[in-house]
């Protein structure tokens, strides 16, 4: 094998930061971008992005069975669907809508969301075949690239707009930087489509009829949730139940530098150790933190600067294991990986769906919304949904892990 024929793991590593900048981060910032800017109600915002995650309820398979019956053109695809993402994101932040606020952001979100999805399960279905061309522990090698480069994307957009405070139009400074950093990512992955021999796959079938592939499943939805709540509670949290207005950005930095850092140690120790003791630990260390979270008020800024260290450092084995533990599986079962890699984007973004739907209009109902201010049973709620929910479901996804046997192309190596 010549070192030409090998996959580009710095290409994945940029693309998937590409994609991450359009994923989590755009959770963090556009529901309150909408309500200051244009007025837009919590509610509002959380039956919008409710009903487009019931969209991806059909579209993200529906995305991997198309990727897989076009991945003779997967190279035009990726470049059709990251330059609609570009194209949406600059309408998201940098375009004044020009129809009411809740229908525009609305229209970029289907495209924006439409494309990163169709996008991410190509990163992911295409590295199936780039791993097995690595040789052994390829999966881990390309996990601990790509995932450091998805969390490194994460922690440029989650700050970037506060760093761009200074050009009077942060949001839309970020969007047309995006823009650029989508062209540049299509280019660097250029060769990288299709260059596996992996032939056309059977669907869902093999997926959904396989029970640890559905057992990951479940556990990527359980483990990504303590994710999709705090991120939609962060900014929230920070301002009103810390009272720490300004840090917003460096405890992001903290939390998502300290989570791609991790990320190659995680895939390290899951090499020597395994990688279920690897995804425990991480467990254990986050439901650390969100029990200390219970516990702080007011003032307590260090004090939540290490815990967004902690539960920054736990993230890492999240993003870095478990994607390389069901592209293991696929690799079994589904070689090509496209329809699979459609259900796992389904399950990652229902998390976000399902914590805007059930957050949002919880703390409106609790007066969190009020013209007075957040009302101080509001902050309690606040609290608690930002803390004590992720940590319930750690739990839960800990239990669940505790009785699933992880394929073994990514534990020890033998």
């Amino acid at each position: 094998m010549t070192s030409a024929m090998l996959p580009s793991r710095p290409a994945y590593a940029v693309f998937a930061a590409t994609l991450a900048c359009a994923g989590l981060p755009i959770y963090i910032h556009a529901p309150k971008f909408y309500v200051d800017s244009y007025g837009v109600g919590l509610t509002a915002l959380a039956g919008v992005l409710f009903v487009l995650r019931l969209f991806d309820f059909v579209q993200d398979p529906v995305l991997g069975w198309v990727a897989s019956r076009t991945r003779a053109a997967r190279g035009m695809a990726v470049a059709l669907a990251g330059t609609i993402m570009a194209l949406s994101m600059v309408g998201l932040f940098a375009v004044t809508p020009p129809m009411p606020p809740l229908i525009w952001f609305t229209v970029m979100m289907i495209g924006l969301f439409s494309a990163f999805s169709f996008l991410t399960i190509c990163m992911y279905a295409e590295g199936v075949g780039a791993a097995q061309r690595l040789g052994a522990g390829g999966h881990l090698s390309l996990a601990a690239w790509r995932e450091t480069g998805a969390l490194l994307g994460v922690c440029v957009a989650s700050i970037a707009p506060f760093a761009l405070g200074f050009t009077g139009a942060p949001f839309a400074s970020f969007a047309l930087g995006f823009a650029v950093l989508v062209g540049a990512a299509l280019w660097l992955m250029r060769a990288e489509w299709g260059g596996g021999r992996v032939e056309a796959g059977a669907g869902f079938g093999p997926v959904l009829a396989d029970p640890l592939a559905r057992r990951l499943l479940l556990i990527a939805l359980l483990n990504a949730a303590p994710v999709a709540v705090t991120s939609t509670l962060f900014l929230f949290y920070v301002e009103t139940a810390l009272q720490a207005p300004g840090w917003e950005g460096a405890y992001l930095i903290g939390f998502f530098l300290m989570a791609a850092a991790s990320a190659p140690v995680w895939t390290r120790l899951a090499r020597r150790f395994g990688s279920r003791p690897m995804l425990f630990a991480a467990m254990t260390l986050a439901v650390a933190g969100f029990v200390t979270v219970l516990a702080l008020g007011p003032g307590d800024l260090w004090a939540f600067a290490a815990v967004c260290i902690v539960t920054g450092f736990a993230l890492g084995a999240d993003f870095a294991l478990l994607p390389a533990a069901f592209a293991a599986r696929m690799e079994q079962i589904a070689p090509d990986a496209s329809s699979g890699f459609g259900l796992w984007a389904f399950v990652s973004k229902a998390t976000l769906a399902l914590a805007a739907i059930a957050l949002l209009p919880a703390l409106d109902a609790a007066g969190f919304n009020n013209d007075g201010g957040p009302t101080p049973m509001s902050v309690d709620v606040l609290i608690y949904l930002y803390a004590g929910l992720p940590c319930a479901l750690k739990l839960l996804a800990m239990a669940l892990l505790a009785v699933t046997e992880l394929p073994r192309p990514i534990g020890k190596e033998r």
